[in-house]
């Protein structure tokens, strides 16, 4: 009989992907570096899949990566192999160190809300393995809390307490009481919350009812607020993607939001496709700082994942089924096997700065030189990309760039779900 297990993820920022850099010793370098990397290329891959649907696209590919990296350290056979190959690292424990250095840098940083927390709900009366609660503690810095799924409503009210708390009530509900039963044995939680001031705010005298084209004819728009500034930011035309690119900066300036907008008011599909073969991590490269007339909407997005088919087409149906290996979490001899992925993600963005949430679940079943330029326009009244950033140049060989968040921003203000 299979018993039943649940994976939560909370992350809260605004924007999507990771590459963060670390210089202590080489071996945690080199491991941070390899988890970035890998964390870039699971974001482009997962993204792809994402975004075949139309509307808004909001989602914390750290999140969903740290989850199923502490995930993976419970795992063995061809359910870590699995795991290693759709999260891009060479092992296990490299993924472990790698977040261990990961976490330690994005809850230490200034000027800017930014916390990442892991947690483990275990059943009553059931232990963890030595090994891998020590990795889960040490490594992915998180707690074990015991809770009896039986009382599913309780437990799920235990859960959502705990994530509503690390995304400042910005997540609600990520657990449904009926994913929970008297199967159950372990639900593994990540939270990432962010929220940040502009560094150069935009004066809200200054928003306006404008236009927003949402397939770029005129007989498609709705009306937006519309926000609009005129201050030097980093910025390039990149042809190669027929596309402006702009970075507005919070206060902490290794914090920023990348808007990535076509420069055909319907060319975000090509957009999409044409960053699909792009290094996420290069998008910066060759930007300048040139004056810069800014108009960008306000906006807003909630929006539910269920993850179990697309992290399946990547690789991970394995974890899903009878045949799944997850022998290194507990300690017991009961087989244990994934059930569901669920991610909750909320973004805002206003004229004093953004603020991101998201929540994944899983359920186991028993970032130039200066050019001269005359000001220039980015409008942003069609659809856009915006990507959350984290970035530092402390290691002499290599900048850091850790994407927090990711979306498309199709319809500004509406809500929706996301299958």
């Amino acid at each position: 009989m299979w018993s039943g297990i649940t994976i939560l993820l909370l992350a809260k920022v605004l924007a999507f992907f990771l590459c963060l850099p670390i210089y202590s010793c080489l071996a945690t370098d080199m491991a941070e570096t390899a988890v970035l990397k890998g964390s870039s290329d699971f974001t482009k891959n997962l993204y792809k899949i994402l975004s075949r649907g139309e509307g808004n696209v909001f989602f914390s590919p750290i999140s969903i990566h740290a989850i199923l990296s502490l995930a993976s350290q419970g795992a063995g056979g061809a359910t870590k192999d699995a795991l290693t190959s759709a999260l891009n690292v060479p092992d296990i424990k490299v993924a472990a160190e790698g977040y261990k250095a990961i976490m330690s840098r994005l809850n230490n940083i200034a000027e800017v809300t930014l916390h990442m927390a892991n947690k483990v709900f275990l059943k009553e009366n059931y232990k963890l393995q030595e090994a891998f609660q020590s990795i889960v503690t040490s490594h992915f810095l998180s707690e074990v809390d015991l809770v009896n799924f039986a009382e599913n409503i309780k437990a799920a009210k235990t859960i959502n307490s705990w994530v509503e708390q690390k995304t400042n009530n910005k997540i609600k509900d990520l657990i449904d009481s009926g994913d929970l039963d008297s199967d159950t044995r372990l639900v593994l939680v990540n939270a990432i919350y962010f929220k940040g001031k502009w560094a150069e705010p935009f004066n809200p005298s200054q928003t306006k009812t404008e236009k927003f084209y949402l397939d770029g004819t005129e007989h498609n728009t709705v009306d937006v607020q519309m926000m609009h500034l005129k201050k030097k930011f980093y910025f390039k035309i990149d042809e190669t993607l027929d596309a402006k690119v702009l970075e507005l900066p919070y206060t902490n300036k290794d914090i920023s939001m990348l808007i990535i907008l076509p420069n055909d008011k319907n060319g975000i599909a090509k957009l999409e496709e044409k960053l699909s073969q792009t290094d996420l991590t290069k998008i910066t490269e060759n930007m300048y700082r040139p004056e810069v007339m800014v108009s960008l909407p306000k906006f807003k997005i909630e929006q539910t994942i269920d993850l179990k088919d697309s992290l399946t087409e990547l690789g991970l149906g394995n974890m899903f089924s009878d045949t799944a290996d997850f022998s290194g979490m507990l300690d017991s001899s009961e087989p244990l096997c994934v059930s569901k992925v669920v991610q909750k993600a909320f973004i805002e963005v206003n004229e004093e700065g953004a603020e991101a949430a998201a929540a994944t679940g899983m359920t186991w079943v028993y970032r130039c030189a200066p050019i001269s330029k005359p000001p220039t326009q980015f409008l942003a009244d069609h659809p856009f990309l915006i990507i959350l950033y984290k970035t530092t140049d402390e290691l002499q060989s290599t900048a850091s760039f850790s994407i927090l968040f990711k979306g498309r921003v199709s319809q500004p203000q509406l809500q929706c779900r996301l299958k």
